[in-house]
């Protein structure tokens, strides 16, 4: 059987002597993974990076085998992020996050479009806002999305400022009061479409989504979030720390 598709690397590692196995995120066949023939080889390793954008073949005897890729390449993202560091560390997290939490095989569209999305604006300044949005609506698609239209006590849609980690749904400031302590952080360009947030509100974006993530899409996983979802955060605490440094 074989199939065509539109796809994005998420992943590639060698197998044997020039071989790779890749994972690839696809349009309508959602996480496949495939063994691609002179994968390592010098003039297909570009191709097989993180985050590039790919035109992909997949073929197999039957449905249930591993089959094998052939790619050509639609996108170089990759290369375009290499001088980048914290952009590659946010390149990464999403990649290892998909890799991790999506089942093989099973298509989620709205997952490929966002990744898409997420690709395009690392050439623009306020791709960390759109990264968190991007993990809000990871949470979504995989049945944890959270509720943020209203306060969960009140029912009123004004003065939005926390999370509530047991419901996932919104509290107001006068609502949150005697347990704020005990809340997550809603910072408010999560609430103005369009908008983007300050470095401070980046973070309480960031641990927002994490909570939702360690604890309901990777609660059974062993090592919890992937490694390069915590590195995402030391690279953004150290380039903080250096603009800081710079201002002195």
């Amino acid at each position: 059987m074989e199939w065509h598709d539109d796809g994005i690397v998420l992943s590639a590692r060698k197998h044997g002597e020039s071989s790779t196995i890749v994972n690839l995120l696809t349009r309508e066949h959602g996480r496949h993974t495939g063994f691609v023939r002179g994968g390592a080889g010098r003039s297909a390793r570009g191709v097989y990076q993180p985050g590039n954008g790919v035109s992909a073949r997949w073929s197999a005897r039957l449905p249930e085998h591993l089959g094998t890729f052939q790619c050509e390449l639609t996108g170089a993202v990759a290369a375009n992020l290499m001088a980048d560091p914290l952009k590659l560390a946010g390149l990464s997290s999403a990649c290892a996050l998909i890799e991790m939490a999506l089942p093989e095989r099973e298509p989620h569209r709205p997952v490929f479009d966002g990744l898409a999305v997420l690709l395009s604006a690392f050439d623009d300044p306020i791709w960390p806002s759109v990264y968190v949005k991007w993990e809000l609506d990871l949470l979504q698609e995989l049945g944890f999305g959270l509720d943020l239209s209203a306060c969960a006590a009140t029912g009123s849609n004004v003065g939005l400022t926390y999370v509530s980690p047991k419901s996932g749904r919104a509290v107001s400031a006068g609502a949150a009061e005697p347990y704020h302590d005990k809340l997550l952080v809603l910072p408010d360009f999560l609430l103005q479409p369009g908008t983007t947030g300050s470095a401070e509100e980046i973070h309480s974006g960031l641990k927002l989504t994490a909570y939702f993530l360690e604890h309901y899409v990777f609660e059974h996983h062993a090592n919890g979030l992937p490694a390069a979802r915590q590195r995402l955060i030391d690279r953004m605490r150290q380039e903080a720390g250096l603009k800081a440094s710079a201002m002195k």
